[in-house]
């Protein structure tokens, strides 16, 4: 007991402080604005105590903390052999959600009676941590001036498109967006030769025309009706509310509504129908009629986490760290950037979590899985005084 209780002391002591700190608040927030975001879903929607999803959320928090208690105990260069394992059960995993009937349009959810549990989102960091492996193990090879580093770039690619194309079968656009960006961003500031990276955003765009042409033949099947409204009136959601612009019209009315004071907590308006499902993707616009300019809160903490996570990328003393810290910044940067531009009208509303603050069991294991990653790889640089040169 006490040499555990050393061991825990000890890792806590090589964490990214600013990161573990901010961490928690935002958790804690989160879970305590659920409560009050979702309170008038769970009772009058789903006949369920105004603590429902409070409690369900909380359950996931903690499994989450057990998970990372492991993830902090193991070295990284034990995913060597383990992120096999987990990427083939991630890849069954999806298939195995293709079975079920389809939730809002999308087939990503495996509904099971006590529980469920959408694979793609456990996918994000299994992905980043392969590919970081891949990058590593395949360092010299992908840095050499010869013809043959083409076939270990066709492997990777093979291997880094597999989880895509079975979200794309998924009808899950949301996701499968952040995960090509995901992946994008990797091969960028993966360590391959210039000429090399031009070829593969070359080939992305063509993959991605290719992807497009096919949406726009078969439309219904990834732009169904409503996705496509969603397209249609996000310069002017609010003259077209009822063609799919009234989610983002009534976050505006929030958002205006909580003013610089906000009405307090508890007491927005919106979320009493206005807006659907407001303990999810429109978490922030009830955060923000409730708590008016102090919202700004967030983004600042946003601001601090995703500095803290690409430092951590840029001082690790292993190139596999480097490529899983910068990979999951491009992780959260993507659901923070997607989730609020969509929400305040930068960009078309596409449904995804908002870190820390949405509910969804499977996205919060996968984010504290891969916030408890970064900190591994913050806790090998700081005892390991050979650091990585490129």
């Amino acid at each position: 007991m006490k040499e555990a209780s050393i061991s825990i002391r000890k890792i806590f002591r090589d964490m990214d402080k600013p990161l573990l700190i901010i961490s928690i608040i935002f958790f804690a927030f989160g879970l305590l604005n659920i409560v009050t975001a979702s309170s008038r879903a769970a009772v009058v929607n789903y006949d369920v105590s105004i603590y429902y999803y409070f409690f369900r959320q909380l359950i996931f928090i903690l499994a989450g903390l057990v998970c990372a208690y492991f993830i902090l105990k193991t070295d990284t260069k034990y995913y060597k052999f383990l992120i096999w394992v987990l990427f083939v059960v991630a890849i069954l995993l999806n298939l195995w959600a293709l079975s079920f009937e389809a939730l809002s349009g999308s087939r990503n959810w495996i509904d099971l009676k006590f529980i469920s549990l959408q694979p793609s989102e456990f996918s994000k960091p299994i992905l980043i941590c392969l590919l970081a492996i891949l990058f590593e193990k395949n360092y010299r090879k992908l840095r050499t001036i010869n013809v043959n580093r083409w076939n270990t770039i066709g492997v990777i690619i093979v291997i880094a498109a597999i989880i895509p194309l079975l979200v794309f079968l998924q009808q899950d656009f949301g996701t499968l967006l952040i995960i090509c960006f995901i992946t994008l961003m990797m091969f960028l500031a993966g360590p391959f030769l210039r000429i090399d990276k031009i070829k593969m955003i070359f080939l992305f765009f063509v993959v991605l025309a290719l992807a497009l042409l096919i949406t726009y033949y078969r439309q219904g099947y990834i732009l169904n009706d409503a996705r496509l409204s969603r397209f249609e009136s996000f310069l002017d959601p609010c003259s077209n509310y009822e063609k799919g612009g009234y989610q983002v019209c009534n976050s505006f009315i929030a958002i205006n509504e909580g003013g610089i004071n906000g009405l307090g907590l508890g007491k927005s308006k919106q979320k009493y129908s206005y807006i659907p499902e407001p303990h999810t993707d429109s978490v922030f616009a009830i955060i923000a009629e409730e708590n008016g300019i102090k919202s700004i809160i967030i983004f600042v903490g946003y601001a601090i986490i995703l500095w803290r996570i690409f430092k951590i990328a840029s001082e690790a003393s292993t190139l596999r760290g480097r490529y899983m810290a910068y990979g999951i910044g491009c992780y959260l940067f993507a659901h923070i950037f997607i989730n609020l531009g969509g929400l305040l009208g930068v960009i078309p509303l596409t449904g995804v979590p908002l870190p820390f603050f949405s509910y969804g069991g499977s996205f919060v294991l996968s984010l504290i899985a891969a916030l408890a990653i970064v900190q591994r790889i913050n806790i090998e640089t700081k005892n390991q005084k050979i650091k990585v040169k490129v």
